[in-house]
């Protein structure tokens, strides 16, 4: 009976819960090496829409968890993998952490994307490729991203150094630690492997592990998640009898959602009243919670989940619903139409070749403002020292003092020049 218990025991260590513990970006210039490295580790291929096929770049942010395992038989490095079975000698391994991967865009014209996924990160891996010099536009951009979002644990990949020789690996690692210099993440670890080959990996998953904690939570508040993707899993052709709700994708802050629980969505969909088009809160059943592959009866706080709503499909599809807000009805933030800012410029534009200087924000200038998971465009209506009101085109739902990335139209791109916190009044 003893012995029956203590199996008990150790089969229960070598389960983890289905819902990851921790999201991690995969951020960097585009054409760095993201997609493959997080196929690499998670065996799955994150851009599957069809112009990320074609064109070979991530579009939309993806989605893949991966549990990293211990082989309790090795040491260092080569202890770790992704396997069920060690690699080396074949023994059974331990999960360690089941985690969500966020792959981010590089490319500088889906900059939004890339802010907007960047909240619901609680560490990063920012890829550098060997081959090209550093820091490349979109590297800089999204390493500032980062610090300005007060994220704090980033691992710096340097990959693609099976295409180059030693000597122009040491020269790109150097290029690396000056750019790094001076930053928030200048101790940050830096890591060569080639995703393409499968070599370092290892050593990537041990400075994961090392270097980005778990991070505490509240389950007892109410719960609060941030939407990054929505969309209508119904295939063409369906049946009515067969037809399901629209599904909800994010991450919880806080708080824990279950099956049937009736949630409130802001700031909802848009409709026409007296001729008028106003915002209004949408509330839905979940039907059922999903995360890494499995239903759930709850959720809590931590990696990605899915949410099957009783919504119309209609409502939710191609990302309609992103940049919302869920929780429970009554129970959330307030949506605003308009925000006031007080404003931290930068010194220089984040994402140009060119050294520009930040020109003070002017009057009737059009931003773009990130505020959790949503991207919305605001046209400056008042201004004061340190301090904008801007109208917005879509509203957002946030908390006040939430903080508000600010990018500027310069050329034909949307660039990072600051950040502010959302304030009541100027």
């Amino acid at each position: 009976m003893a012995r029956k218990k203590k199996e008990d025991q150790q089969q229960e260590l070598l389960e983890l819960p289905a819902q990851p513990v921790l999201n991690i970006g995969m951020v960097g210039h585009v054409d760095h090496g993201k997609t493959t490295l997080l196929e690499r580790l998670s065996g799955r291929w994150t851009d599957t829409h069809s112009e990320e096929l074609k064109r070979g770049i991530t579009i939309r942010l993806g989605y893949a968890d991966v549990t990293f395992r211990k082989c309790e038989k090795c040491e260092g490095a080569k202890s770790y993998t992704t396997k069920e079975k060690c690699p080396v000698d074949g023994s059974d391994t331990i999960p360690l952490r089941k985690v969500s991967f966020v792959d981010a865009p590089g490319h500088e014209s889906l900059m939004a994307t890339m802010l907007a996924g960047a909240t619901i990160m609680d560490g990063a891996l920012l890829l550098v490729a060997a081959n090209e010099q550093c820091p490349q536009p979109q590297t800089r951009e999204h390493l500032m991203a980062l610090q300005i979002i007060g994220l704090k644990n980033v691992i710096v990949v340097q990959n693609k150094i099976d295409l180059v020789s030693e000597e122009q690996a040491m020269k790109n690692y150097g290029e690396i630690t000056s750019f790094l210099k001076g930053t928030d993440f200048e101790n940050a670890p830096i890591i060569p492997i080639s995703a393409q080959h499968r070599a370092g990996l290892d050593l990537l998953m041990q400075a994961i592990d090392e270097n980005i904690p778990t991070p505490s939570r509240d389950s007892a508040k109410d719960p609060i998640m941030l939407v990054a993707r929505s969309f209508d899993i119904n295939k063409p052709g369906i049946t009515s009898e067969k037809l399901v709700g629209g599904v909800l994708g994010g991450s919880l802050k806080q708080g824990m959602l279950k099956v049937d629980d009736t949630i409130e969505i802001r700031p909802g969909r848009t409709i026409v009243e007296k001729n008028q088009q106003v915002w209004k809160p949408v509330t839905a059943k979940i039907v059922s919670l999903n995360a890494g592959g499995e239903d759930l009866e709850s959720a809590g706080p931590g990696g990605s989940i899915g949410i099957l709503t009783s919504l119309d499909p209609s409502i939710v599809k191609s990302d309609q619903l992103t940049g919302s807000i869920v929780g429970l009805p009554g129970r959330l933030p307030k949506v605003w139409n308009e925000l006031v800012l007080s404003v931290h410029l930068l010194q220089r534009v984040v994402g140009t070749k060119e050294e520009l200087v930040v020109e003070p924000i002017k009057m009737g200038e059009t931003l773009m403002l990130n505020v959790n998971s949503a991207a919305t465009v605001g046209v400056v209506i008042e201004l004061r020292k340190n301090k904008i009101k801007c109208r917005l085109k879509l509203p957002v739902c946030s908390d006040t003092s939430s903080r508000v990335t600010i990018s500027r139209r310069i050329g034909n791109r949307f660039r990072l020049i600051g950040y502010g916190e959302i304030l009541e009044k100027l």
